[in-house]
């Protein structure tokens, strides 16, 4: 199962296949519509922000 967040074609069950349907179904649209596009986008800076905002785990001992 992959990370909400990480959207891939083969969905898994419960809220983190749910927000990946929903950023994948956007991906999607957002090949036509900029405002769908642009959303993914900020989704997944932000979402990659707030993982390299955290400390590497192997190194914070």
């Amino acid at each position: 199962q992959m990370p909400g967040g990480i959207p891939v074609g083969t969905l898994a069950i419960g809220k983190p296949g749910a927000i990946n349907a929903a950023l994948f179904a956007a991906a999607i649209l957002g090949v036509k519509h900029r405002e769908y596009r642009e959303a993914v986008r900020k989704y997944r800076a932000a979402a990659a922000k707030k993982i390299l905002d955290q400390p590497d785990p192997r190194t914070s001992r």
